[in-house]
This record gives C-alpha cells, structure tokens and sequence, in this order.
C-alpha cells in the first residue's frame, strides 16, 4: 500500500470515529507502522504509554487517546519564567519515539492549555479532522482557532465508540496559591475512562490532592489513577501538582487502586524526580501499588 493510501486510510478511520460520537511492560517505544487498532468496543488489551511530561498514549475500548500532547523538540521553548529551574529550556527531554507514532491516534484529550499539555508543536502536528475533547468551551474556543475542527466539550457524560470519558475537578494548587495566581494557574480538569472490557481508569491532571480528588475516587472507583506527580514549584507559592505526600493521600484514599505516576523529569519546574519517589513509596510502604515508567515505556491495564 501506499504512503498516500495509507494517508486515506487512517483519515476514514477518523472520520468513522467522529461520526459515531462515539504490570509494567518494558518498551522504550510504540510499535512503529503498527496496523490499525482493533474494532473499537472489542475487549482488546488496554495499555497507557507514557510519552513525556503528562503526554500519554491511552488504548482503551480499540480506541487510541493522545493526552495532554506536549510535542516540541528538546530545548524548544524557554523555562517557565518565575518557577524553579527556569534557566533550563523545555522540554528537557527529546521524545522517546517517532513523532509519527505519537501523533498516530483517534482520538485527543486537552485537560488545560497550558504550554507543557498543549503547544505550538500539537497545534501543527496533529490532524485537525481529529475528535478533541476541552475541558470547556473557552478551551474549546481557543483550539478551534488553531484550525481543529472536531472540538466537543468534556463532560460527566460524554462518550466516544462506547467508551465514557467523565470529566472530574482539580485545582492546580492550594487555596493560597489560586488566591495568589489564579489567573496564571487557571481551571483543570481530569478525566475517567470506563468501558465493559477494562478496568476504571482515572487521569488525575494537574492537581494537588484535595476535595476534587477525593470526591472523583469516590464516586467512579477506579482501578487505576494517573498522578502528575512532579511537585512542580513556582517561585513564592505551594506546590502546584501533586509531590510525595499527594501520592500518598491518593494511596491512602484508594489503596487497591494501582498508581502510576506521569509528569515527571521533562519540564523545568518539577523538582521530585523518579528515584525519589520510588523510595518515598518503599519507605512508606506502597511501592508494590506505584509504577513510575520511564518516558517511552508501556503498561498493561
């Protein structure tokens, strides 16, 4: 086949999806020219990738999900101004995998706009006939301003190909950190994935541990939550995402949930790197419900 007839392929998949609204793995990639996924609805096998930061790759239900695509090169973009490590450039990491891979799915999901899940690099790399779901119709907005033209506002209910996407709160920091930078921190959301064949899946997104959090586990349950846990720092102010002991409190919270944390070691403001963490958890003693993969490997769910 073709390189333009594959081309056509995946854009009719795409457009079929639009239509109908519808233990660790060791990989250092995604399978490369990998066929299309199976029949959404099927009880294929699901699997989360983590690519960089708080991007994930998300195959649930024969449907694949990009998450939060942060997609430039390394060293692209400058620090974030006023927040720890702001001399070193973003990302401080190269993507683990051919961006064609990545970009590669059915499917997207914004939680916020901030440049570190949404930059310049999705806005032109992604297709713009893909299904994306905002946290709400002021991101909504903005995304169909860079040209996407299938944007849908996430919801408690929303749905694509039988699986229920819920969108679920967050704050990007505590009380005393909104009161000072509201503005710059903005609305967050997270999301959980429920379908017959798989196990609960909930993407925290960028929160600290609180009510939200909380009310989120005990309301859908999950099997398995995602935490961006790299207790990013911002000059003056709290944390702004979950550290050591919001992982804890989220263990605590749902001690038979499996964690897995994301957001970690690719952007300047996260302090808590990975081997930390896995030793917070050995000391506490949860490591046995914590994975940390690395950038580029696989987990069955």
């Amino acid at each position: 086949m073709s390189a333009e007839s594959k081309k056509n392929v995946m854009i009719t998949r795409r457009q079929a999806l639009a239509l109908t609204g519808g233990a660790l793995v060791a990989s250092s990639t995604m399978t490369r020219g990998a066929s299309a996924s199976p029949v959404p609805g099927t009880s294929a096998q699901a699997k989360l990738t983590q690519v960089r930061n708080a991007t994930l790759r998300i195959d649930y239900g024969g449907v694949r999900f990009l998450v939060d695509p942060l997609l430039a090169e390394k060293d692209a973009y400058p620090g974030f101004e006023g927040t720890a490590n702001s001399h070193l450039r973003n990302p401080l990491v190269p993507l683990p995998m051919p961006l064609e891979d990545i970009v590669n799915v059915d499917a997207v999901i914004v939680t916020h706009l901030h440049s570190d899940h949404w930059d310049d690099a999705a806005k032109a790399r992604l297709p713009k006939v893909l299904p994306l779901f905002a946290q709400d119709e002021q991101d909504a907005a903005q995304i169909r301003s860079a040209g996407f033209t299938d944007v849908r506002v996430l919801t408690e209910t929303s749905e694509l190909n039988g699986i229920k996407l819920s969108k679920t709160g967050g704050q990007h920091g505590t009380d005393a950190a909104i009161q000072a930078a509201g503005k710059v921190l903005g609305q967050v959301c997270g999301v959980v994935f429920s379908h017959p064949s798989h196990k609960a899946l909930y993407v925290a997104g960028d929160t600290i541990w609180n009510r939200h959090v909380e009310e989120a586990i005990a309301t859908h349950r999950p099997d398995v939550i995602v935490l961006n846990a790299g207790d990013a720092r911002v000059d003056g102010l709290d944390p702004i995402i979950m550290g050591t002991k919001d992982v804890l409190a989220v263990h605590r919270a749902a001690s038979k949930a499996r964690l897995i944390a994301s957001h970690m070691e690719s952007v300047n403001h996260c302090v808590l790197g990975r081997a930390e963490l896995r030793a917070f958890s050995e000391k506490e003693g949860f490591a046995s419900s914590l994975l940390i993969p690395g950038d580029g490997e696989s987990i069955e769910l």
